[in-house]
């Protein structure tokens, strides 16, 4: 079955742009239709089903971005506003407990009903909707900010909805691929590790200045810092097959208490999508199987994994503060590869980054830091429903920085925190290293 069939047409006449020349719809419609290109390749079954309760099934990632944008925009500013099925509402909402109550999220798979045709109709009479509302060019400055929220929310929905059919397809036995696989790229040795110094001092993170962000992002604030080092580049696939060789996962020392009952209740002895067969060390792509490329970032590590690598390596993980600091000092950024070049999975760094320059600050792989997820001095939640975004999830949980090979081009930025607890590692999460200067 197509999944395009509810791609937004282009508007026959903009109104007001944005800073890149796109009006609202026609930015609305890109962020729509990129969602569906993600989910084309699937079939009606491959969408349905749930792999953990992590996960969400393709259909209700589709569902519940419908949901978002029927619910916190067309409701409040359309005419004569009807919902498309009443029963979605419950069964699409997430957790947002002000717009009422949510089906399970452990039971998201089970909901047979409603189909797949029945989601792309919804998605499709939503856009219709919101083309009719955005082309009149009168939006309100509250409505045109739950727009921009809407359309990131969408592009993370995007990411997610390619961890979880990895998850998925990882979980049959024959190793399905999502996409065909690109041409090899030759195998060269990573870049040499270099330390860049940063003097640290008193630095300010947080969002400032023109642009969107969310709301955990601010408010600006002053931190200090002792003088520490970054590493170059991402920890590669080669330097942590020499943390497994070495037995890094059987010596309890590298470990965190915690860390080390959870290797040892699952059984865990390497990353995520690894495996070792009669052709030596493999991981699981969205291109299928493939040979453990060593020169590329180690990726699908928890907390626990990025925190032991770090102390059986004699460095740490950085702080989230020390991170954004590292990403300002060094503009303009060398950034990598993200979901828009189509390869869905990290790539080396380059060979001809400039010397003792941190390379892919942004993309290929989400960074783990050593930073709790919590709120900025003086953080205040949205009024209403919306305030429930990120605020409520500021417990048990840690910062990542920097953006993936499975997240949109231009979704993030130095600001940016995603956050995850501490055993999660579906997510395309790596680590860079740091270490005090001494």
């Amino acid at each position: 079955m197509p999944l395009d069939g509810a791609t937004p047409a282009a508007p026959a006449t903009p109104h007001a742009t944005d800073a890149e020349g796109a009006s609202p719809w026609q930015r609305y419609a890109s962020v729509r239709a990129a969602t569906q290109r993600l989910a084309a390749p699937l079939s009606p079954e491959d969408c349905t089903a749930q792999s953990m309760t992590d996960a969400s099934p393709t259909k209700w990632h589709l569902g519940h971005t419908a949901w978002f944008f029927e619910t916190f925009i067309l409701e409040q500013h359309e005419e004569h506003f009807a919902p498309f099925d009443a029963d979605f509402r419950v069964l699409f909402n997430s957790y947002y407990q002000g717009v009422g109550a949510q089906h399970p999220r452990a039971q998201r798979g089970l909901l047979t009903r409603p189909d797949l045709a029945t989601v792309l109709a919804w998605r499709a009479d939503v856009d219709a909707r919101m083309q009719r509302l955005l082309q009149r060019g009168d939006l309100a400055p509250e409505a045109a900010a739950l727009l921009e929220l809407g359309l990131q929310h969408e592009q993370q929905h995007q990411e997610l909805l390619l961890t979880d059919i990895k998850h998925l397809l990882w979980c049959n036995p024959t190793w399905p691929a999502y996409q065909a696989a690109g041409a090899p790229a030759p195998q060269t040795a990573a870049p040499l590790v270099r330390w860049r110094r940063f003097d640290g001092g008193l630095v300010h993170i947080g969002h400032e200045g023109a642009g969107f962000a969310f709301d955990n992002e601010s408010p600006r604030h002053p931190v200090w810092l002792q003088p520490y080092e970054l590493a170059t580049r991402p920890v590669s696939n080669a330097e942590y097959l020499a943390f497994v060789v070495a037995g890094g996962y059987d010596e309890p020392a590298h470990w965190l208490a915690e860390g080390w009952d959870w290797r040892c209740s699952q059984g865990i002895g390497h990353p995520l999508y690894w495996r070792q067969d009669g052709h030596g060390w493999c991981e699981f792509t969205l291109s299928g199987r493939q040979p453990l490329a060593p020169e590329q970032p180690v990726v699908h590590l928890s907390y626990y994994e990025a925190d032991a690598y770090a102390r059986w390596a004699g460095a740490r993980l950085p702080t989230e503060a020390e991170w954004e600091a590292a990403a300002a000092a060094t503009e303009p950024a060398q950034a990598g590869h993200f979901a828009d070049s189509g390869v869905l999975h990290p790539l080396p760094a380059p060979a001809d980054a400039p010397e003792g320059q941190p390379a892919q600050l942004f993309g290929d792989v989400w960074e783990w830091t050593q930073s709790s997820y919590a709120p900025y001095p003086g953080f205040a939640p949205a009024a209403g429903a919306v305030g429930e975004y990120n605020g409520k999830f500021m417990v048990n949980q840690y910062v990542l920085r920097g953006g993936s090979c499975a997240t949109p081009a231009g979704h993030v930025r130095a600001s940016y925190r995603n956050f995850f607890p501490a055993g999660a590692r579906w997510q395309f999460s790596g680590l860079r290293l740091a270490r005090d200067v001494r």
